[in-house]
């Protein structure tokens, strides 16, 4: 009885910790310079990941570098990560090794950002507000790996952890999705303008998620679209 009335306990503790809601049209507001406000994010599946498409609006407003998004393994604390280095551009990281697209600002306006990632060739895709930029090759024949951890705000220096306030980022994250493959440039285009193609590793609109620190949920500042999910 003990040992049911326990196992109980963490069930609900951990139910609790990770809300499980649709965010369609709010947002994540990170207000000000931090180390210990993030958000952290429960994988829809469990699976090594052969490929991905990461896509989320993001509004920032500092002069400096900041992480994006940050997904972490206990091998690999930059399993996936999103970051903005001032003066250089966005860097997409698998496995460790990153991956330069210049941009010599960030935008002052919300600009909606699809990564994408594939094993077999190792083509990594940068697309901003539904345009590409130049295809490039990172990490072919990896395989990202489980047990994650992921982080809007911070970029993890370990896992789960080691943030560092000079790389929070400052301003607002919403509409995240991630799929086990990557998207058609249609797709793509189709996610810009609001539709969604069914998510099956992170669902905004089903979103387990955690806040922590200073984080606040705000209607969002992005077009609103009507579109239904397909």
């Amino acid at each position: 009885m003990e040992k049911l009335l326990w196992c109980l306990l963490i069930t609900i503790s951990f139910s609790q910790a990770f809300g499980h809601e649709d965010m369609s049209k709010q947002a994540f507001v990170f207000p000000g310079v931090s180390a210990t406000a993030y958000v952290s994010l429960e994988a829809e599946s469990k699976k090594p990941l052969e490929a991905f498409t990461v896509c989320l609006y993001a509004h920032a407003d500092v002069s400096r570098s900041f992480s994006i998004f940050s997904y972490a393994t206990k091998t690999s604390f930059n399993e996936i990560l999103l970051f903005w280095t001032r003066g250089q551009g966005f860097s997409i990281a698998v496995g460790g090794p990153e991956i330069l697209f210049s941009a010599s600002e960030i935008p002052e306006v919300p600009t909606h950002i699809c990564a994408t990632w594939e094993s077999a060739t190792g083509i990594v895709e940068l697309w901003l507000d539904g345009k590409p930029r130049v295809r490039k090759s990172l990490q072919k024949g990896y395989i990202v790996g489980t047990n994650t951890s992921i982080i809007l705000g911070q970029e993890q220096d370990s896992y789960g952890g080691g943030f560092d306030a000079n790389q929070s980022l400052v301003g607002d994250i919403g509409d995240v999705n991630m799929w086990d493959f990557v998207l058609s440039p249609e797709q793509i285009n189709a996610v810009y303008v609001g539709r969604v193609f069914s998510p099956n590793v992170l669902n905004w609109r089903a979103l387990k998620y955690e806040t922590h620190g200073d984080v606040l949920i705000k209607p969002q500042l992005w077009p609103l679209t009507d579109c239904c999910e397909s």
